[in-house]
């Protein structure tokens, strides 16, 4: 048995190292969209400070003067406390409670200090008295947090690619029908279907990890060791997803189409480029459908929050439920023809 999977899984290795564009792309793909986000947010946003605000109903004449204030974005919250993380992470510049007059800052941040003085200045003639609270953070970049999304859509590509649409072209060509008359089974077969993939697309993305963390030296404040489960239990969930398309479908037509149904809006859903901080709910309901969002968020709360293994264990296991289930889904519908 173990013979026959590893004769398939050297197999397919080879087809993809031959087939140069391929390879190429899955390389390039991530590596150029990172330095497109490195470089394409340089340029200053016309609202240059971001200052979060819990209004009141009747608003003092100071709190009018400083919110009408050009250039900077004021963004309303119902409360303090859940949103100090953005300022210990410099999303937002400051938060002013205008029911109690209470202002948050970081003290490393540039901004901060210059919205800051803009503040009092508002409240320099003002009866009421405002009250400072400091909090500290390091900034995080938007590279940093759009790094996990970048990587999980490069696995998801290769997934849902590599193992989906490439099962359907064995299928259209005939060559199932040929390995059907070997004493090769259907688990045999998958299984070095998902090993083969599974090898490539972590030596792939534990290379461009490495190469573009040499460049922008991304936050890494957890461990590598459960970033690389994550990422493991997000591959082997993705191909699962590439199986149960691929187990029954002999057109690439079809197969692509079904394909990109899947893979457009987890790359768009699943929190990527931006989050969902504020869409509606059943949008946020949906995504916790998505494996790709799981994937995303894990390795966010690692990198960025130095979060371990216990306290991303509900993404955990959620990745490793699905991956059962397709699993079973995929070689109980499988056919050769």
């Amino acid at each position: 048995m173990w013979n026959r999977i590893y004769a398939l899984f050297v197999a397919r290795n080879t087809e993809f190292f031959r087939d140069r564009s391929s390879l190429a792309w899955s390389v390039l793909l991530p590596v150029l969209m990172i330095f497109v986000f490195a470089y394409a947010f340089t340029e200053e946003n016309p609202q240059k400070f971001k200052v979060g605000i819990v209004a009141s109903t009747n608003p003092a004449e100071a709190t009018q003067n400083f919110t009408s204030t050009r250039f900077i974005q004021f963004i309303e919250f119902e409360e303090v406390e859940p949103n100090l993380e953005k300022v210990e992470r410099h999303q937002i510049d400051l938060i002013f409670d205008t029911r109690r007059f209470g202002y948050w800052i970081n003290r490393t941040s540039p901004n901060g200090y210059i919205v800051e003085k803009l503040l009092i200045a508002a409240f320099s003639g003002a009866s009421q008295q405002l009250q400072q609270n400091m909090v500290e953070g390091d900034e995080i970049r938007y590279l940093d947090w759009v790094m996990p999304g970048v990587l999980a859509m490069n696995i998801m590509w290769g997934a849902l690619f590599g193992i989906g649409y490439v099962i359907v072209r064995y299928r259209k060509f005939g060559v199932l029908k040929r390995l059907r008359a070997t004493p090769v089974t259907s688990l045999e077969f998958l299984t070095a279907q998902v090993m083969s993939r599974l090898w490539l697309m972590v030596v792939v993305n534990v290379v461009i990890f490495i190469g573009l963390d040499m460049v922008f030296d991304f936050r890494m404040h957890g461990s590598y060791l459960d970033l690389f489960i994550v990422f493991i239990l997000g591959c082997i969930c993705l191909i699962c997803c590439g199986l149960v398309v691929a187990a029954r479908i002999s057109s690439e037509e079809v197969a692509n189409g079904l394909l990109n149904l899947l893979s457009w809006p987890m790359m768009f859903l699943s929190g990527i480029w931006f989050s969902l901080e504020g869409a509606h709910p059943w949008m946020q309901k949906f995504a916790l459908i998505l494996p790709l969002t799981h994937v995303t968020e894990a390795a966010r709360e690692i990198m960025i929050d130095g979060a371990g293994l216990v306290q991303i264990a509900d993404h955990l296991l959620v990745l490793s439920l699905t991956s059962v289930v397709l699993l079973v889904i995929g070689a109980w519908v499988f056919r050769w023809e």
